[in-house]
């Protein structure tokens, strides 16, 4: 018996743990387009008029895309929320994606409570009582998304010269700004 297919076994283990993706959907195969995914959201006011923003661009080809929205009347979590989700959105094939955000309320929702949420029907606990989460549907909709892709969550710190985190914010303060 070879060795060698315990040998491929273990060296796809170890790449995975080196690229710190998550496992794979069942939409994502190794072949899949890496690309970079930068948000940022925020609100005049919170709540308050509110614009998202993102940035996508692919690893290989380095071509970007833009992309960014406001509301009249939201707050800074669903802003950054939306800014993932349309930017996961314009996706049009499953992918490899490393998500930089500056908002630890998606990278926490993503990464530990998102999982918790939908075991308790999309609830969660206040005191005694269960109470519907925030924003549900766009958790709902990220995590469609995120069955489509493979997704990996880096924080990144906001407003500290990060370009692209700090482009999407000046996107995000223009969008909201016509409705001051």
């Amino acid at each position: 018996m070879s060795d060698r297919p315990l040998f491929a076994a273990l060296h796809l283990a170890r790449h995975h743990r080196l690229c710190q993706f998550p496992p794979f959907p069942n939409s994502v195969t190794m072949n899949a387009p890496t690309v970079h995914l930068f948000t940022d959201g925020g609100c005049s006011g919170n709540p308050g008029p509110g614009g998202w923003a993102f940035i996508l661009r692919h690893v290989t080809t380095e071509k970007e895309r833009e992309a960014f929205g406001a509301e009249a009347e939201a707050t800074n979590n669903r802003m950054e929320l939306t800014a993932v989700v349309r930017g996961l959105e314009a996706l049009n094939r499953p992918c490899f994606v490393e998500l930089f955000t500056d908002s630890v309320y998606v990278g926490k929702g993503l990464t530990e409570w998102l999982p918790k949420w939908k075991a308790n029907g999309w609830r969660r606990r206040e005191g005694k009582a269960w109470k519907p989460i925030k924003n549900e549907d766009l958790w709902r909709r990220l995590d469609q998304l995120a069955q489509e892709h493979r997704i990996k969550y880096t924080r990144v710190a906001g407003h500290s010269g990060h370009p692209e985190n700090d482009r999407c914010d000046e996107l995000a303060v223009a969008a909201y700004q016509k409705y001051r």
